[in-house]
């Protein structure tokens, strides 16, 4: 079992930048791919950002490509989302996941076996 407890969100202007962070506990141990991933009021779970806790790679949703970074603190057991240029159409739920037994990165939500609670990102125009 992995749990994850996210932090960092906020009310920001448009332009601005927030830091999310995941905190790892319980059997962190091995290959894991780690994501986070994003749902606005009346809308599905959005892929935001990929990366394998093992290798470093990384992936990004093109909505967030250049404006977000996804990094990760292996002995630290912290994966962190730095969010710069925000814009109204981040505002969403933020949720961290961990995929177990993987060696690349995962973009797809079912794939993923364990999730945060959440935190609220909410960008004001």
């Amino acid at each position: 079992q992995v749990q994850l407890v996210e932090s960092g969100g906020g009310l920001v202007a448009a332009g601005e930048s927030l830091r999310l962070s995941c905190v790892l506990s319980g059997q962190t141990y091995g290959r894991y791919a780690m994501g986070w991933f994003r749902q606005a009021p009346g809308q599905e779970r959005e892929f935001v950002a990929a990366i394998n806790w093992i290798s470093g790679s990384e992936y990004y949703a093109d909505s967030v490509s250049g404006r977000f970074t996804v990094i990760r603190n292996n002995a630290a057991k912290s994966l962190y989302l730095q969010m710069n240029d925000l814009r109204p159409e981040d505002t969403a739920v933020y949720y961290c996941a961990a995929a177990p037994g993987y060696t690349g990165v995962v973009i797809t939500a079912r794939e993923y076996t364990y999730w945060g609670q959440g935190t609220q990102v909410t960008v004001s125009s």
